[in-house]
């Protein structure tokens, strides 16, 4: 009984977003174009909210329609990306425009 819960608990925490682990996902995925912290800090919560809910289809669909962005193509058509998504979505919410905090990607 106790072990189940122990395995429950942790399970449960995997399925939910990281704000660490969406810094880790931007500074290696992200910040080879969108490098300036400004650049995180310019949208509002509800954008990335948006942008990042159902898997992260909006933020796909956006890099994937834009030729400055085919460098990134793969990485979005991957399931790579729809596992790190809840976590990005995470860090950018944390450090948005009207979060009041400022990001810190290295």
């Amino acid at each position: 009984m106790r072990l189940s819960f122990i395995f429950l608990v942790l399970f449960s925490l995997e399925l939910l977003g990281s704000v660490y682990k969406g810094q880790a996902v931007y500074a290696k995925k992200c910040a080879k174009c969108h490098a300036k912290q400004s650049f995180i800090q310019s949208k509002v919560k509800a954008y990335w909210s948006d942008s990042l809910k159902n898997g992260g289809k909006n933020l796909s669909d956006i890099h994937l329609k834009t030729k400055k962005a085919k460098k990134s193509w793969n990485y979005f058509k991957s399931s790579k990306f729809m596992q790190n998504s809840k976590h990005l979505k995470d860090f950018l919410e944390e450090y948005a425009k009207d979060s009041g905090k400022v990001p810190a990607c290295n």
